[in-house]
C-alpha cells in the first residue's frame, strides 16, 4: 500500500509541475492573416485656392462676345447705382448699351471688309479696352473630398515580451483608396472693363466725361465634383505598431482580450485625378493664363490659351495615433482565431496644381485637408510559434 500511495503522490506531482510548467510558457511569436475594412469617419474640407492673378492685375480684354459680357454684368452694381443716382454716366452707359445689346453692333460699326484681320483685331482691342481683375487671387471652397470604404488582406505580426505584453506590427496589402467629391468649384470673378477709350486727336475728344466702366461679377464654375462617381484614387501604405496588452494566461484562457496604443504612418503613391476634373483644370488653367495674355475675354468664354496645362496632385505622409480593441480565441496552443475594432486619427493635406509646361509658372494652387480617422475592423486565422 504505501508504495501504491507514493506512486500516486509522484505521479500528482510530476502532473502538477506539468501544468504549471505549460502555464508559465508561451511562445515569442504569432502571426495572422485575414479580412481588414477600414470605414473612413471624416467629412470633407473646404479646398484653399491661389491663382498668381493678383487683385488689381490689369488685362487687355482683346476679343470678346457682347453676349459674353451681358452673361457677366454685375446686376446688383447697377441696381445701387440707379437708386444712389439715376442719372450717373456709368448707368447711362449701362442703358444705352448693355441694356440694348448694342455692345456686338458698336464693334460691327467700326469694322469692314476691307480690313485685314490683324486690323481688325487691333480695332477690337482698342474698343474693349482693359479690365481690372478682382477675386480670384485667394479664396475658399466648400467643396472636398472624402475618402470610401476600403477592403483588403491584413497581416499582423506580434513579438511577446511576456505572456500579456506585446509588440503588433499592422500591415495588409497596401489598398487602392478612393476619394470622392463633394461640391462644386466656384471662382468668385469680379471685374470693371474700361472699353471704348476716348481718342485724344478726336474731334470728339471730351476731357469731362468719365472713363466708361463696365462692372462684371460671377461666380466661373470650374469643376463640378458631384458629377463624377470618385474624384481621385491613391495607393494607401499604412503601417501602424502598437503595444498591446493581453489578459489572461497561456494554456489556462482559451479566450483573451487586449487592448492596444501605438502609432500608424500614412504614405500615398500612384496618386491620379479623375479624367473628367482634370479637363476641367486644365480649362481652368487656360482662363489663368488667357488673362496673362492680355486675352481676358478668351479667359471668359473658355478659350485655349498659349500655355501648355499639367495638373500636379499629391498628397503628404502623416502619422496618427491608432487605439485597438480585440480578442484571440485559442484553438490550440498554435492555432488561433483573432478579432479587432481599431480607431486611427489621421488626416493628410492634398495639394493640386496647375502649372504652364512652357513657362513653368504655377497658374492654380489649391490645397485640402481630407480627414479620413478610419475606423479599422479586422477578422483573421493566427499561427503562433
Amino acid at each position: 500500500m504505501k508504495k501504491t500511495a507514493t506512486k500516486i503522490v509522484i505521479a500528482s506531482t510530476l502532473i502538477s509541475l506539468t501544468n504549471l510548467t505549460y502555464a508559465q510558457e508561451f511562445k515569442r511569436f504569432s502571426v495572422s492573416a485575414g479580412w481588414l475594412h477600414v470605414m473612413p469617419q471624416g467629412k470633407a474640407n473646404t479646398f484653399n485656392i491661389n491663382t498668381n492673378v493678383a487683385n488689381g492685375t490689369k488685362a487687355n480684354v482683346g476679343m470678346i462676345k457682347g453676349q459674353t459680357i451681358l452673361d457677366n454684368v454685375d446686376l446688383a452694381k447697377y441696381d445701387a447705382l440707379e437708386k444712389a443716382d439715376p442719372q450717373n454716366f456709368q448707368l447711362n452707359i449701362y442703358n444705352s448699351v448693355i441694356k440694348t445689346k448694342q455692345l456686338d453692333n458698336y464693334y460691327e460699326w467700326n469694322l469692314n471688309d476691307s480690313q485685314t484681320p490683324e486690323e481688325r483685331e487691333a480695332i477690337i482691342y482698342s474698343l474693349t479696352g482693359y479690365s481690372d481683375i478682382y477675386g480670384i487671387d485667394k479664396w475658399k471652397s466648400n467643396a472636398g473630398l472624402e475618402a470610401k470604404d476600403i477592403d483588403t488582406l491584413g497581416l499582423m505580426f506580434d513579438y511577446y515580451l511576456t505572456d500579456n505584453v506585446s509588440l503588433k506590427l499592422i500591415g495588409g496589402i497596401p489598398p487602392k483608396v478612393d476619394l470622392e467629391g463633394k461640391g462644386a468649384v466656384y471662382a468668385p470673378f469680379s471685374a470693371i472693363g474700361h472699353p471704348f477709350p476716348q481718342d485724344p486727336t478726336s474731334p470728339d475728344y471730351d476731357p469731362t466725361l468719365p472713363p466708361i466702366e463696365i462692372y462684371l461679377k460671377n461666380n466661373l464654375l470650374i469643376t463640378d465634383l458631384d458629377r463624377y462617381d470618385k474624384a481621385a484614387s491613391a495607393t494607401a501604405w499604412t503601417p501602424a505598431i502598437e503595444a498591446t496588452y493581453r489578459f489572461g494566461k497561456t494554456g489556462i484562457n482559451k479566450f483573451r482580450p487586449y487592448i492596444g496604443v501605438g502609432i500608424m504612418y500614412a504614405h500615398y503613391s500612384n496618386i491620379k485625378i479623375n479624367n473628367g476634373i482634370k479637363n476641367d483644370l486644365i480649362s481652368a488653367g487656360h482662363m489663368i493664363q488667357n488673362i496673362h495674355d492680355g486675352k481676358a475675354g478668351a479667359s471668359l468664354e473658355r478659350l485655349e490659351s498659349s500655355g501648355k496645362m499639367v495638373v500636379k496632385v499629391d498628397a503628404d505622409d502623416a502619422i496618427a495615433p491608432i487605439a485597438t480593441i480585440g480578442f484571440d480565441y485559442d484553438f490550440n496552443d498554435s492555432w488561433y482565431a483573432t478579432a479587432s475594432a481599431s480607431y486611427a486619427k489621421l488626416n493628410n493635406e492634398a495639394t493640386i496644381n496647375v502649372i504652364n509646361k512652357n513657362t513653368g509658372s504655377k497658374l492654380i494652387h489649391a490645397t485640402t485637408k481630407i480627414d479620413i480617422d478610419p475606423l479599422i475592423t479586422y477578422v483573421g486565422v493566427g499561427y503562433r510559434f
